[in-house]
């Protein structure tokens, strides 16, 4: 690529438009630059302008940039931002996530760790199916160990960098479920080499491996990335962490680099991080929040660079933000401000039951939508996803379209799962564990006492277990059985000499046809059946699509990318549908009108956060990462009591509730103050003007007991009649038929009633 293509571009044209903080984190050149981006302030434009003012000035070639993100949504969107900026100039780039960086590393240097190119990539259902079996073997039932649960513990142990005998040397042989976690993962490390396998966590951990066992690639990398951008760094492991420090510490005096025309020594790569403490939500996948706040402890003369000036909140919306956020200790100093104006205050709905509150958020996305605000621009954002049935219900009832961001998405779909097992099978002759999941799928009459039969031969005679495949005669199957299996092994090998002419969607085409997966669907009288096959005929279009993109790419190469893009947690568009998602989904998204619902005691912070060592700081950044997700209007909800899992209980409102100043509030709902349920021990209430409207609001009917047939006044519902009770004070609930011919269950100590 010729120099030439940069020169139609000013650097300076590149710094038109942003504020001096981000033109001083655009122009700094340095050994290692933080970027401290608040909610809204921009961060991937400076990311991108960065990366462009780098090649407009000719300091480096696109090959040379190596930036990672956490999504592909988000690589893609660089990409593009860039190639914007500086057109053909920003091609070459290599800009992925952490997982598919990793994965082109691996590919080119896969037979140093023993692996063959062709390698598999395991998902979260691969790894879970293979621990499941060897749990079984290992005789883990009376051990109650649940797949998700080891697969849990093998995930974090990696992410830390600590490999089987690591986990072994460290574990409690004397505790049977630590020994036999530690036998499993031994059998776990064992069976993925055997079946040319990597799960999710090696694609990292063993990229760090290879550069601290070879120096010599090391030097390599370093020469070839010589400016590492990292966004959202906040969110980094121990793993990601290492990963970073691999490409940009020095390199000893053997294995130095030179620069090819000057012949003087080169330094590292030089780093740019990018994020913000106060977004660390993670810590759950491991993100260790000490990376960013230590940053300049691992990078002496690291220059820091804050992003306080928010382009998407108002500012009431950011002054309540910043009020829960700064409750958090050992937190560097930053406040978020914007130009664009007060705007609307924050409404505070105080319901007495998730019922009302439901009735409260779907009566105001009516409202916003009558008013001109698109479904799609509104979300409500929760804790936890029990929070939604009875918010699915209301806007169910009233024909709103909503979607549960989150829920089963394509690529977990049984029948797509099923046709990728087959394109695992078909790929890599090695990987036991697609073979078996697709051996008797369709029915071939192959059950688990003659898996187990072919997986013992092939143990015996050292071959993999679809070789073995082709020796059904010698396991005394009977001729029916031995013929299904033999059947199978054919069928496979003939469509892995397909891949040497045809494409994957040929392949698959052909794999779905002749193993009679597809048929067996079509014929089949169960409804949802069409609907799969529905689904298949959309994976075979996408296939073809990204056949005709990549004329080149094999097998391997779509199932790698298949499985990145699953993994990375992307948010699909539902155009015209309201969001409905957890908190943690939403980091990255903003929309016009947010609510938060269910922000009680408990609930945000989460009961468990109580006994967790920093589990406080991090649930009031998550509430802080919801807030600012808002862009014109923010409403937070509250109720006094919910029927979680058949049970109702009373709740006190959140404490984060108690450090937004009053004035920011508009506060609605006829129950109790807030002041009465979210007050701080070391600090004034606030008073909540507008949150009390009834006299009733603050009763405590402590010494109240219902019967049955027994008159009550409600506040709000009027006069009704008790028609069951359920035990006694202060768990007492009774169902009420009131005049207006609502029925509700209260809970008699928290509710506001009284006896006629």
């Amino acid at each position: 690529m010729s120099l030439e293509i940069f020169d139609n571009t000013n650097p300076d044209d590149l710094l038109i438009g942003l504020n001096p903080q981000q033109q001083e984190a655009v122009q700094y050149r340095g050994r290692a630059l933080l970027i401290v981006a608040g909610a809204g302030s921009g961060k991937t434009r400076v990311l991108t302008h960065r990366m462009a003012h780098l090649l407009a000035n000719k300091e480096i070639w696109p090959s040379q940039i190596l930036a990672i993100t956490f999504t592909n949504k988000a690589a893609a969107e660089m990409r593009e931002r860039v190639e914007q900026l500086i057109g053909q100039a920003g091609q070459g780039m290599w800009l992925k996530t952490f997982h598919s960086a990793c994965l082109q590393i691996l590919r080119r240097e896969a037979d140093r760790l023993g692996h063959d190119s062709n390698f598999s990539v395991y998902d979260t259902g691969d790894t879970r199916a293979l621990l499941r079996r060897l749990l079984r073997e290992a005789g883990a039932e009376d051990a109650d160990i649940k797949p998700a649960q080891a697969a849990a513990i093998i995930s974090n142990a990696k992410n830390e960098l600590k490999d089987a005998e690591d986990f072994a040397r460290n574990s409690d042989r004397s505790n049977p479920k630590e020994r036999i976690v530690a036998d499993v993962f031994q059998a776990y490390t064992n069976e993925l080499r055997r079946n040319n396998a990597f799960d999710f966590d090696d694609l990292i951990s063993e990229t760090v491996g290879l550069l601290q066992a070879f120096p010599e690639l090391r030097a390599r990398y370093q020469k070839r990335f010589r400016h590492i951008l990292v966004d959202e760094y906040q969110d980094t492991n121990h793993a990601q962490y290492a990963l970073i420090r691999e490409f940009t510490k020095p390199l000893p005096d053997e294995y130095a680099n030179y620069d090819d025309k000057t012949g003087e020594q080169l330094g590292p790569s030089d780093l740019t991080v990018v994020g913000d403490s106060d977004q660390s939500i993670y810590a759950f996948r491991g993100a260790d929040i000490r990376n960013i706040t230590e940053f300049e402890r691992d990078f002496p003369g690291a220059k820091t660079i804050l992003l306080e000036q928010n382009y998407r909140s108002t500012q009431n919306i950011l002054s309540a933000a910043n009020s829960v956020i700064s409750q958090n200790p050992y937190r560097p100093a930053k406040n978020l401000w914007t130009d664009s104006g007060a705007g609307n205050k924050v409404v505070l709905f105080t319901g007495y039951d998730e019922r009302n509150e439901a009735a409260f958020v779907v009566d105001r996305v009516k409202k916003l939508h009558e008013e001109g605000v698109n479904y799609r621009d509104m979300a409500v954002l929760y804790r936890t996803n029990s929070l939604t049935p009875p918010l699915e219900a209301e806007l169910k009832s009233q024909l709103i379209p909503y979607a549960v961001i989150g829920g089963l998405k394509f690529f977990e779909r049984k029948e797509i799962k099923d046709a990728l097992g087959y394109l695992s099978a078909i790929s890599n002759g090695r990987d036991d564990e697609a073979v078996r999941r697709v051996i008797n799928t369709p029915a071939r009459g192959i059950g688990q006492k003659t898996e187990l039969k072919i997986a013992q031969l092939a143990r015996d005679n050292e071959i993999s277990f679809r070789q073995a495949l082709l020796y059904s005669s010698d396991m005394g199957l009977g001729p029916k059985l031995t013929a299904a299996v033999q059947g199978f092994g054919e069928l496979l090998n003939e469509l892995e000499a397909m891949t040497a002419t045809d494409g994957p969607a040929d392949v698959l085409k052909v794999a779905l046809t002749r193993s009679g997966y597809r048929n067996e669907l079509e014929i089949s009288r169960d409804p949802q059946d069409e609907a799969r096959v529905e689904n298949l005929d959309a994976l075979l279009g996408q296939l073809y699509e990204w056949q005709a993109m990549y004329p080149e790419g094999t097998v391997a190469d779509y199932l790698a990318e298949v499985t990145l893009a699953a993994a990375a947690d992307e948010i699909e568009d539902e155009s015209g549908s309201l969001s409905l998602m957890t908190l943690h989904t939403a980091k990255g998204l903003e929309y016009q009108v947010v609510f938060m619902i269910g922000l009680e005691q408990g609930t945000l912070p989460h009961i468990r956060a109580f006994d967790e060592p920093g589990g406080l700081q991090e649930e009031r950044r998550l509430m802080y990462v919801g807030m600012t997700r808002a862009r014109e209007q923010l409403f937070i909800s509250h109720a006094l009591q919910r029927t979680l899992f058949g049970n109702t209980s009373g709740f006190m409102a959140s404490m984060f509730l108690a450090d937004i100043p009053q004035e920011l509030v508009e506060a609605e709902g006829t129950e109790r103050s807030i002041s009465s349920t979210a007050s701080r021990p070391d600090r004034p209430s606030p008073s909540w003007k507008g949150a009390i409207n009834t006299p009733s609001a603050l009763r405590d009917n402590k010494d109240l007991e219902l019967a049955v047939g027994d008159k009550v006044n409600h506040d709000t519902f009027g006069n009704g009649q008790v028609i069951t009770v359920s035990g006694t004070n202060p768990r007492q609930t009774a169902e009420v038929r009131f005049d207006s011919g609502v029925t509700k269950r209260l809970l008699v100590k928290m509710a506001p009633i009284s006896k006629i």
